[in-house]
């Protein structure tokens, strides 16, 4: 898939954006060098060709008692691309999984899980993942803090 040229407006535009994206378009047009109109026809078609998929607010999870968070490395007995969708499909509906990448290698799937506490965890584990169809083997790696988590990408400009 080609990448989509964007000129220096659009590269300060996404910068600015994916930094605060409650700002107000005219906030935003000030910071970039346009004038409000211009600015939102911009935004409008980033967000029309999906380069902008979407706003959200960036959450504390401790502070909103999930205490632990997960990695696990999910093994499946078949890599057909219908047991992949499959899995894919499952994981999609459980909450608890906030990320879930499909690998190249020996592990078929990364899942970021997060949790209240060790227990929880554990019984998600059993209840929802070791016992899903189709797996194998679950390992799993408990963090212990984060050095760095940063939304989105870098932006060059």
């Amino acid at each position: 898939m080609a990448s989509q040229k964007f000129d220096q407006i659009d590269l300060q535009i996404l910068g600015e954006l994916q930094k605060n994206g409650r700002m107000t378009n005219v906030e935003l047009a000030q910071m970039v060098g346009l004038t409000a109109p211009p600015c939102l026809r911009r935004v409008r078609a980033l967000e029309e060709s999906g380069v902008i998929r979407s706003y959200h607010a960036d959450l504390d999870a401790a502070k909103l008692g999930y205490g632990i968070t997960v990695f696990a490395m999910v093994s499946l007995r078949s890599q057909a691309e219908s047991d992949l969708k499959a899995f894919e499909d499952y994981v999609g509906g459980l909450p608890e999984v906030r990320e879930c990448y499909m690998l190249n290698g020996e592990i078929d799937f990364l899942l970021k899980v997060v949790a209240r506490d060790l227990q929880s965890f554990q019984s998600f584990l059993t209840a929802h993942l070791t016992s899903a169809p189709n797996v194998t083997s679950v390992k799993t790696s408990l963090t212990i803090r984060t050095a760095k988590q940063l939304a989105g990408i870098p932006v060059e400009d």
